[in-house]
């Protein structure tokens, strides 16, 4: 990392049996009927490509079927002057380094995208990719876990890494890998690992239940470890600050460790926790407009909301309930319906939610799985939100993360597609080294730290390799962009912004096909 169209409210009602097939075409006009200036997407063909990027991302002795072809084996050397094996994982964006937090975070999404969305997913025909997609980061935190109370939480280091541009295969900067342990703790980073782990192990529990115990194991094994031994992991790995500082602290991680425990367990002693803590760890008490690599609450808040819409565990209802208001403050603020104006998100005059110059897409994904996450869980609990005496429906709340993702396919100001390869008008300059520079597989010849940057980053022809499906940082408060590659706050793409698209582009793709079967079938057949 260097560093729409407002629609008439459907008053869609609960329906006699014969009546259903009138209620679901009902809900589906309300999110797709579209006025004759409005442009459709291409769901299935976003969901392909965001999914190819991360093969792009990959760190590590390529597999045989990688897709990504411009792309070959790299940092196969890693971890070796420690005496440990760290080959493999992701490059978090368009640099070489492996950041821990990042990296988990991004499997954590793409774990729980699975999760919610696995049927829509698997009819799309990319459940098999988005379950690579989790193991090649898996596979590298299993490796990254040597002992109990070791995590390997870095390897490379920004400062050097950004002296260079060169291709992943010819890395000649440092690769010194850097640890959190007893006397280092890192409880943000261990948290956000066992998240991840804990997360794929649902994922992994059918197909693979050996692999799926495997996580297990460690997920609780990282999960104690970040809970006895206290700290942030970017006062013991200082190199990181610059970078991926943790600015949330680590309570909200060890909260969101344990919820996903109890989610692959069901094991009550990692609820309690969730219960016992959450007023002293901030669960109850933040209430958060943003959710990130680095601040986790609004997800903790929607999955805790979860079980109360379930009925289950109501000794602890008092306690989720307050989980459920500060997540319903998250959905209204994304929605602008809290009651003061300066506790809404901001958004550009084309209606994109904006949060920060910087990398602003990553919440807006974020953002998006959220709404569609929480939309759902209103819909099977027959319950609407609340937003200051406003009761919001389902639908609209899906209607607001459908127009986010379609601002991102191309339905804004600039008709810019912000997932790179997606439409016939998108980033071409991305702020990606490999991407910008000739394919090793074309070009074996060694290309150094000045050559690239004097004869690749500075030219103004688009790069060479398209980066399918990553997701840049996109347009500024204005809605404007520059695609130029040094505007990195605009240009550069990170494996945590594509990560939770994944699970929405399936769920919209649903909807579309839905929608289609059914108008292309008789009310009483579809009714039954």
């Amino acid at each position: 990392m260097e560093e729409g169209i407002k629609k008439e409210q459907h008053h869609c009602t609960e329906a006699p049996k014969i009546l259903r097939f009138a209620h679901s075409w009902c809900l589906l006009l309300s999110l797709f009927a579209i006025s004759a200036g409005a442009r459709a997407f291409d769901y299935a063909d976003a969901l392909r490509k965001s999914l190819l990027y991360f093969e792009s991302q990959r760190s590590g002795r390529l597999p045989y079927n990688q897709r990504v072809t411009w792309r070959d084996h790299s940092g196969l050397t890693d971890g070796l002057e420690q005496g440990v094996d760290l080959v493999g994982g992701y490059y978090d964006a368009g640099d070489h380094v492996k950041f821990g937090l990042p990296m988990a975070f991004t499997v954590t999404m793409l774990s729980w995208g699975v999760i919610e969305f696995r049927k829509q997913i698997a009819v799309a025909g990319e459940l098999e990719h988005a379950m690579e997609a989790i193991k090649w980061g898996t596979d590298y935190f299993i490796k990254a876990h040597t002992s109990p109370n070791v995590l390997w939480a870095e390897v490379g280091d920004g400062d050097t890494d950004h002296y260079c541009w060169q291709r992943p295969e010819d890395m000649t900067t440092s690769r010194q890998a850097y640890k959190i342990d007893e006397n280092n703790p890192g409880s943000d980073l261990a948290g956000e690992t066992a998240a991840a782990m804990a997360a794929a192990s649902i994922v992994f529990k059918r197909t693979n239940p050996h692999y799926s115990h495997l996580l297990l194991h460690h997920a609780h094994q990282l999960f104690v470890f970040g809970d006895k031994y206290r700290g942030k992991y970017d006062v013991s790995v200082g190199v990181v600050k610059n970078y991926y500082a943790s600015v949330s602290g680590f309570k909200d991680e060890l909260l969101w460790a344990a919820l996903w425990l109890y989610k692959a367990t069901d094991n009550a002693e990692y609820l309690k926790y969730v219960v016992d803590k959450a007023d002293t760890f901030g669960g109850i008490g933040w209430a958060i407009t943003e959710f990130s690599w680095d601040v986790k609450y609004a997800g903790l808040q929607v999955i805790a909301s979860k079980l109360l819409m379930e009925e289950k565990h109501k000794e602890h209802s008092h306690i989720l309930e307050q989980y459920r208001s500060k997540a319903e403050y998250y959905i209204c603020a994304c929605l602008g319906l809290n009651e003061n104006n300066g506790s809404n998100v901001e958004r550009t005059p084309g209606g994109l939610l904006y949060i920060r110059q910087w990398n602003n897409m990553q919440y807006v994904s974020t953002a998006a799985f959220l709404l569609s996450v929480y939309s759902d869980y209103l819909q099977n609990s027959n319950q609407n939100l609340k937003c200051h005496g406003k009761m919001v429906g389902h639908e609209e709340i899906l209607n607001f993360a459908k127009s986010q993702i379609d601002y991102i396919l191309g339905s804004n100001p600039m008709s810019m597609s912000y997932l790179v390869g997606y439409g016939s008008n998108y980033p071409t300059r991305v702020h990606h080294r490999g991407a910008s520079i000739v394919s090793y597989r074309e070009h074996k010849g060694f290309i150094g730290c000045t050559q690239g940057y004097d004869h690749w980053f500075s030219r103004q022809e688009p790069n060479s390799n398209v980066l399918v499906g990553a997701l840049v940082g996109g347009p500024d408060s204005q809605d404007d962009f520059v695609d130029q590659r040094h505007n990195y706050m605009q240009t550069e793409a990170c494996t945590y912004n594509t990560a939770p698209l994944v699970g929405v582009l399936a769920k919209l793709l649903h909807l579309e096909d839905l929608s289609f079967d059914q108008n292309h079938s008789s009310p009483l057949v579809a009714s039954y």
